[in-house]
């Protein structure tokens, strides 16, 4: 049965990229190159060295940083959260801790809370360099882009050279509905013909209501099925929120189509007290919780440190919504490709921005949701022992941890699952987050050092034999 684009946007992105990434797709510009096996990628190299560091020095508090910080560069969140708690609990005056955690707080969506913690990281010592570009990013996401514009502007001060910084104050400016400081911002970058850049541009140009301008980017680099799946999301740019605006455009993280339009509750908050007094108070779960809990499991992202990452509000597949036929909804890779060849691109010429649509006004489509199957792979939580390419190798780590400690692993079956060019060794499944951080919490007492991983639906997870 043929479904409506429009109840999934965020499940219906998400396989749109995924078909983009997909090697079908690239093959139709690639078929008289040479096909070689890719080299992990310059993140993976840094994860990879981190972990060897770790290995060497678990209770290092640079190592686990740095293994938290290589983490979170490959969109591993639940990882970089084990690793920054860690750390927390062995130095937590830390200021680089308080940094990665708010860092991970901007990744999941959760602005509010990365902005007390940005405040404790500087007043611990961070530096102010350090600290501009994320907060100007959680003004965006809280939708003061008043205050963003500010922080970025100090922020280029200290970083000229930082395009990233340079793109976000570009979309900023496009939300704030300011067209003319977003294509003066951008023109630099559009003329060294930066890749991200003309992705800002899209962005931009769809938020400011120049759909036509803006989709002319993406037919021209993209397949016509794919470009007609990506424009109907572009079109809805103008009728989101400015902080869904900024999630979209920044983080990939697309609302639902109940939500569209709707403020987050906790960003109202914001809105309505400002950004000091009680909003400088934890929200949500404390921080002192178990480190395992905080935030709560991320939302589903497309897993690439270059691209804006593509998500729904919800953790996982979206309720009752299937996702369109696709060989994955949660792809490995990026667009980045698909703008690669947009240097010789000529952007279509359009007319002034159109008026936003009230959402009120808007005729969504809607249908019964099926009955929801049970998932074949659920979304479950485990605690990781070992990362490595040779499974063999890891039931012999299994083994060795076993013999180690007996009472709290004599009760589970190794388990693994691929992690980019490895493999990730699990004991579980856990019954939520806190029985997980108890078991990481035991195993540290015996000298093991493991975290907290949650598998996303539609993960399979293996018995090792």
């Amino acid at each position: 049965m043929t479904r409506s684009l429009t109840p999934v946007f965020g499940s219906a992105f998400v396989a749109s990229l995924a078909l983009l990434s997909s090697p079908t797709v690239h093959a139709q510009n690639s078929t008289s190159r040479e096909v070689v096996q890719p080299l992990p990628s310059s993140e993976v190299q840094r994860l990879n060295r981190a972990l060897l560091e770790l290995a060497r020095s678990p209770r290092s508090v640079p190592a686990l940083l740095e293994a938290g910080d290589a983490s979170l560069a490959v969109q591993d969140l639940d990882a970089a959260i084990g690793f920054y708690g860690s750390a927390a609990e062995l130095d937590p005056s830390d200021s680089r801790i308080k940094l990665g955690l708010a860092r991970v707080y901007l990744r999941s969506g959760r602005p509010v809370e990365a902005l007390p913690l940005l405040e404790e990281a500087q007043n611990a010592g961070a530096a102010r360099s350090d600290v501009l570009g994320p907060r100007a990013l959680a003004y965006d996401l809280v939708g003061d882009q008043e205050a963003a514009q500010s922080a970025y502007a100090a922020a280029l001060e200290l970083s000229p050279q930082d395009d990233e910084l340079r793109r976000r104050l570009a979309i900023s400016q496009a939300i704030s509905g300011n067209s003319a400081g977003f294509q003066e911002t951008l023109a630099p970058l559009l003329e060294a013909r930066d890749v991200a850049a003309f992705r800002a541009r899209a962005f931009g140009l769809a938020i400011l209501g120049e759909q036509e301008r803006a989709e002319g980017i993406v037919n021209s680099v993209m397949p016509p099925d794919l470009a007609a799946r990506i424009n109907p999301y572009l079109a809805y740019m103008p009728r989101l929120t400015p902080a869904q605006q900024a999630a979209a455009a920044n983080l990939g993280i697309f609302p639902r189509a109940a939500d569209i339009g709707r403020e987050d509750p906790r960003i109202a908050r914001f809105a309505r007290e400002g950004a000091s007094g009680s909003l400088l108070e934890p929200v949500g779960e404390p921080l002192g919780a178990p480190v395992s809990e905080v935030p709560p499991e991320p939302t589903q992202t497309v897993q690439d440190a270059s691209l804006p990452q593509v998500a729904t509000r919800e953790t996982g597949q979206p309720t009752g919504a299937a996702a369109p036929e696709t060989s994955s909804t949660q792809p490995s890779s990026s667009v980045v490709d698909a703008f690669a060849d947009l240097s010789g691109a000529e952007m279509p010429e359009a007319g002034r921005p159109q008026d936003a649509v009230n959402i009120a006004e808007l005729d969504v489509p809607r249908e019964a949701a099926p009955e929801p199957a049970e998932p074949e792979h659920p979304r479950r939580i485990w605690v990781q022992l070992a990362t490595g390419r040779d499974v063999d190798a890891l039931g012999f780590d299994w083994r060795r941890f076993s013999r180690r400690a007996p009472d709290l692993l004599g009760t589970f079956e190794p388990h693994v699952t691929p992690w980019g060019q490895a493999n990730r060794l699990l004991a579980g499944p856990l019954e939520n987050n806190r029985e997980a951080r108890r078991l990481v919490n035991a195993l540290s007492e015996k000298g093991i050092e493991t975290f907290t991983f949650t598998s996303p639906e539609g993960t399979e997870i293996k018995v090792l034999n």
